[in-house]
């Protein structure tokens, strides 16, 4: 085991580094450079000390943009791996601390609607491939089809129009209400779970489907094998043949899905983050992406590849641990 995560954790740094080397090559060769466009916003600025063509130079030499390509890059990673990721133009504060400052609510929030989105896709997909082409496998197919087919700017304006305009049960946007500050610490935790609601629904209502098409596609095989059958014709209760035969091997492929699902907890939630006004990670990175703010949009790129790249190494480690038969090396 131990032999198997140190080769694939070399072989993840390895493909991290080729995937950051095109990250910086793209924002290289942009058509219109960003560090330009933010000398010349810091030149114009009143009190500047320094003339547009000084700027340049100080970005470019800061990040690189003055070496080339290759030796841009290294430059780059030297300071990325001693923890220099710059300051934030966009936030005018290190990159790290914006990280810090956004992250736990999107963890949140990706956490919650990630635990709803388990609790209601596997037991509706379970219940689909037990009961087949019936009224509730069909049921269970129109609901996973919709919510595969949703945008997720369509549901929350949606959400949004239905709870917040017409019921006012909920703000439009926003984390707090007018009245936060005079507000107790539990009511302040309250006050800003009730403007997560609408954000969570969004998330699971358009995440359900695909596990549930996942899990009744599998189960259904699963309660087709030999042994299944075997099991019926011995007598077991159809009750333990679900839970404890179909359901155990219907798990191997899920936690595959379900581990490579972990680390999007801490990438956060673009689309709906930005229009419900969470200032998490996803709507800081879409911030940023408008603004050209390179020290942040590297950053978060980076914290995107690792997220990637560690969700296929649990992959990996979830599948071995659910199935005994599976040899690592």
């Amino acid at each position: 085991m131990a032999k198997f995560i140190t080769k694939r954790l070399l072989y993840s740094i390895m493909i991290l580094f080729f995937v950051m080397l095109l990250i910086y090559a793209l924002m290289y060769n942009m058509p219109m450079s960003f560090v330009e466009t933010k000398a010349r916003e810091l030149a114009s600025r009143p009190g500047a000390t320094k003339s547009y063509a000084e700027w340049l130079a100080d970005l470019n030499a800061q990040y690189g943009m003055d070496k080339g390509v290759i030796r841009g890059f290294f430059v780059w990673l030297k300071n990325a791996v001693k923890g220099n990721w710059g300051d934030s133009w966009a936030w005018t504060i290190p990159v790290t601390q914006k990280f810090h400052d956004t992250i736990w609510y999107s963890f949140m929030l990706g956490l919650v609607s990630f635990i709803f989105e388990i609790i209601i896709a596997i037991p509706l997909g379970i219940t689909a491939a037990r009961k087949q082409y019936s009224f509730t496998d069909y049921f269970t197919t129109v609901v996973a089809m919709v919510s595969i087919s949703m945008p997720t700017f369509f549901l929350a304006t949606l959400l949004k129009y239905i709870f917040a305009v017409k019921l006012g049960w909920f703000d439009l946007t926003g984390m707090q209400g007018r009245d936060y500050q005079f507000l107790s610490e539990w009511g302040k935790f309250l006050d800003m779970a009730k403007h997560f609601v609408l954000p969570a629904i969004t998330i699971t209502v358009v995440s359900i489907g695909g596990l549930m098409r996942y899990t009744r596609t599998n189960m259904l095989e699963v309660l087709n094998s030999d042994y299944i059958r075997t099991a019926r014709a011995k007598g077991v209760p159809e009750k333990k043949v679900i839970g404890k035969h179909a359901f155990r091997n219907t798990l191997i492929p899920l936690v595959t899905m379900l581990g490579g699902s972990l680390p999007g907890l801490f990438s956060g939630a673009l689309i709906t983050e930005t229009l419900f006004g969470i200032r998490g990670i996803g709507y800081a990175s879409y911030n940023s992406m408008t603004q050209a703010d390179i020290p942040f949009i590297m950053f978060y790129l980076a914290l995107m590849s690792v997220l990637t790249l560690l969700g296929n190494l649990i992959s990996d480690l979830l599948y071995a641990a659910v199935d005994p038969r599976v040899r690592l090396n």
